[in-house]
């Protein structure tokens, strides 16, 4: 074990680790201007991950779009309101994807001050419309075949107080796949809502109560034996598919991809009951 001296000398020699935060304040405490400030930070931001940066190549550049109903209609000034201090706390939403020219054009995370105007967009849409669950398909639809401008982070927010079958009105949020997958993004949306019953609470998910505690009497053991007998099978028809096995004629693939000819695309959302979807899990024997 080393002395006691040895070891306060040892830490005394050991330097601050930089931080972002810390660094402008000694910059600030020194006289510096806040032009200076702003640079300095600039020069330390975040580089984008190899996953973000694979979402930049042009036969990956997917955008992920979700659709909500709401009982009611939208108040946009609320929306705005809120989002100040709830998503653009975010710094992936707040913060610009550029090219470093001066490493070999590396893309990273710029922070830049946030024009909601220019990222909620309420469309004009007529409310005689013969038929509105169309006109939102629509509308979705030629939200997929264009793409964000990169002046700007790239989320937006559209507001459509039409009233469908389903909804008073329709919020669709599109996001670039470089800000986060599909769980991250479903975690975030759900920590800028509020509780109805408290404002103040972060909503809350229903945890399901196992009726035995103890996992061996559960049949977890028959239930490992058909996992990895599955897996077996799946990673088996994914070489055969790989080598000779040809993939099923669908209408999303229709033979047109041979000929590197895609076709546009639609979507088409339906409301399905739980009950029903509880219903086919019962009858297919499946866990939940």
């Amino acid at each position: 074990m080393e002395p006691v001296d040895d070891l306060e000398s040892r830490q005394q020699a050991l330097e601050p680790i930089q931080t972002k935060r810390s660094a402008a304040r000694e910059v600030e405490g020194d006289g510096e201007k806040p032009e200076d400030i702003e640079e300095l930070l600039l020069e330390e931001e975040e580089a984008l991950s190899p996953v973000a940066r694979i979402f930049h190549e042009p036969c990956l550049n997917v955008y992920v779009i979700a659709i909500s109903g709401f009982k009611t209609r939208i108040d946009v000034d609320v929306v705005k309101a809120n989002l100040g201090h709830t998503l653009l706390k975010h710094p992936r939403f707040s913060s610009l994807q550029i090219k470093d020219v001066k490493k070999d054009r590396e893309m990273k995370w710029v922070h830049t001050k946030v024009d909601l105007d220019k990222h909620v967009i309420v469309p004009r849409l007529h409310h005689t419309i013969d038929s509105p669950d169309k006109t939102v398909e629509d509308y979705i639809s030629n939200l997929s075949k264009t793409s964000i401008d990169f002046s700007k982070p790239l989320w937006e927010l559209h507001i459509l107080n039409i009233k469908t079958s389903d909804a008073e009105s329709i919020i669709v949020l599109r996001i670039h796949h470089s800000l986060g997958d599909g769980m991250s993004l479903m975690s975030l949306v759900l920590a800028c809502t509020r509780q109805i019953s408290n404002p103040e609470a972060l909503p809350t998910l229903p945890v399901r109560k196992t009726s035995n505690p103890d996992p061996v009497n559960s049949g977890r053991i028959w239930w490992t034996i058909q996992l990895i007998w599955n897996t077996i099978i799946d990673v088996l028809m994914f070489v055969a598919t790989t080598l000779f096995l040809k993939d099923t004629m669908t209408p999303l693939n229709s033979g047109r991809k041979k000929e590197g000819v895609v076709g546009p695309r639609r979507f088409v959302y339906r409301t399905v009951s739980l009950d029903d979807i509880k219903l086919i899990k019962n009858g297919m024997k499946t866990v939940s």
